[in-house]
């Protein structure tokens, strides 16, 4: 398949890449000069997109979108992370919909926190979205690729939880805290974390991408089996090999990480009720094992 990538330097695009992906033709949206010839050049903030940059292309993969977790929740960086996400999506959407020969699919990255907090209420992809920043943004974001879907393209919206990587995204910030033996259980600890295995979020994008492509719409990326807050810490703690035991109240979440903590204290107790139903073979349903996994030297 000839696939365009946003994101594709991103540690979720690269994984993709080197991974499932491998042996697919991967062209890369840029904002910069390209230096190869598999990168083309954008300009999502202004909605510039070359429309041959759609030629040939099978499908458009969109992971677009500041990180989290980088920095203090500022009102300026909030709306960096609405606009980081907002804009490339629909440009990407209106330029598919504008095409006579459109790719067939389209799939673009959303949050499972869309859900907001629930509490210990099970949801899945029929659950309405929840109140706040984040859940607010998710239902923007997803918005912006209705030009897609209106043109007829499959939209599929990842709405991912959180992968396991001890390097990256929500494992690498916890690392050093945990190595010295003050982690713990934030805020009580009783929010449901939604996880999902590395290995398990690209094969479920992979899967939806090649082998299921009836499936469109809204699509929890995530463990089948969530678990609390307290579950992960003491499960994280025991693949490390270190003491999880020290509670971190929610106003000391909020007093070294901001706006972010707003996503720690979240209770999400969501499941993947469309992939689950379409038989994908889940490899990592125990938090322990995926941990382990994780954090093994490679």
């Amino acid at each position: 398949m000839r696939i365009l990538m946003a994101g594709a330097s991103g540690f979720l695009g690269n994984r993709l890449i080197t991974g499932p992906l491998r042996g697919h033709d991967i062209v890369r949206l840029v904002r910069r000069a390209p230096k190869t010839p598999d990168e083309i050049r954008w300009t999502p903030a202004s909605g510039q997109l070359d429309p041959a940059a759609l030629d040939g292309v099978d499908a458009v993969i969109n992971l677009s979108g500041a990180n989290i977790g980088d920095q203090r929740w500022t009102p300026a960086y909030r709306r960096l992370l609405r606009d980081s996400r907002v804009e490339p999506t629909r440009t990407l959407a209106e330029a598919i919909a504008k095409r006579s020969e459109r790719p067939a699919t389209f799939i673009s990255a959303s949050g499972i926190n869309v859900y907001g907090d629930t509490g210990d209420r099970v949801v899945d992809e029929t659950a309405a979205p929840g109140e706040g920043f984040f859940p607010d943004l998710c239902r923007v974001w997803e918005a912006s690729t209705r030009p897609a879907e209106e043109a007829g393209v499959r939209v599929v919206l990842l709405r991912s939880g959180v992968p396991l990587e001890r390097d990256e995204g929500f494992l690498k910030p916890q690392m050093l805290p945990f190595r010295l033996g003050i982690g713990g259980p934030i805020a009580g600890g009783r929010q449901w974390v939604p996880w999902i295995s590395l290995d398990d979020w690209l094969r479920a994008v992979a899967f939806l991408l090649t082998e299921r492509t009836d499936i469109a719409g809204p699509v929890n990326v995530s463990s089948p089996v969530p678990v609390t807050n307290a579950e992960f810490t003491k499960a994280f703690g025991t693949a490390l090999r270190r003491p999880a035991f020290l509670p971190i109240p929610e106003f000391g979440v909020r007093l070294v990480v901001g706006g972010v903590a707003e996503l720690a204290v979240m209770s999400t107790r969501a499941v993947p009720g469309v992939l689950s139903r379409a038989g994908f073979p889940f490899r990592h349903q125990d938090v322990r094992a995926a941990l382990t996994e994780a954090l093994r030297d490679r």
